[in-house]
């Protein structure tokens, strides 16, 4: 008897060598392919969309314009006086982060996101740096931080580990909390999908007007998916921002 179609929902979060023998020499996986995909599309988007330099902008210089001046906003808004030279790295972290969750949506396609040694090395380059500019601009004044302001010094024992541990929280949150999101996406998103098979291939005709329910999940999903990749890049660069605003401004 054969068996009938199963669902292996985590089988999409494999890596495997890219390029053929190449690749396998260099240990080249699919995510590395899919990271360097991102990269040239965000390079393409703002290189060519840049180029015209038009007055009245055609639709991919807009787009262009509209990213910048979001992220520029963000920047200003968030991290205050001094975001300038920290626009650059926040820019470049949104739009790496949300044409990565992008282009793992589409089939054959590697959502990179979803492995947490991603997430967490992004999250690390964030905190290392919040860390290194307190250092620099403020020096070992940079350690009253974790003491707030107007505490009263009795309470520095309580106060000053659980601040500690707040700080070194935030890496670990940031990380997990983008590569969470993507995860759970796709595993339903596929659950859905192989769920819709399995019925269809169980119950014949009557199956297939029953597949009609998952598939309007899906597609219910689809629009969630495309939320959650603009939601979660836009999170992971707001907490960058404000790790930055204290690392500048304390409290």
């Amino acid at each position: 008897m054969a068996a009938g179609p199963s669902i292996d929902a985590l089988g999409q979060f494999r890596l495997a060598t890219s390029l053929g023998p190449i690749g396998a020499a260099v240990n080249f996986t699919n995510a590395n392919l899919m990271m360097v995909l991102t990269a040239a599309l965000v390079l393409a988007l703002f290189g060519y969309g840049m180029r015209a330099r038009a007055i009245i902008p055609g639709r991919t210089q807009a787009a262009a314009e509209m990213g910048y001046e979001f992220v520029a906003r963000l920047c200003q808004d968030i991290i205050g006086d001094g975001w300038k030279p920290f626009f650059p790295f926040v820019f470049t972290l949104f739009f790496f982060i949300l044409f990565g969750n992008l282009v793992g949506l589409f089939p054959y396609f590697f959502a990179f996101t979803s492995h947490i040694a991603v997430t967490a090395a992004l999250a690390v380059i964030v905190f290392g740096l919040s860390i290194i500019v307190g250092l620099v601009k403020h020096k070992l004044h940079f350690f009253t931080y974790f003491m707030p302001a107007g505490a009263p010094k009795l309470l520095a024992p309580v106060l000053v580990p659980i601040e500690i541990l707040t700080f070194l929280s935030r890496p670990v949150s940031l990380s997990i909390r983008l590569f969470a999101n993507i995860v759970a996406g796709h595993v339903l998103w596929e659950v859905f999908a192989g769920f819709m098979l399995i019925v269809a291939a169980a119950l014949g005709v009557i199956g297939i007007a029953a597949g009609v329910i998952p598939l309007a999940i899906n597609v219910v999903l689809v629009g969630f998916e495309l939320l959650v990749a603009g939601l979660q890049a836009y999170v992971f660069a707001v907490l960058t921002c404000l790790y930055l605003h204290d690392a500048v401004h304390l409290h």
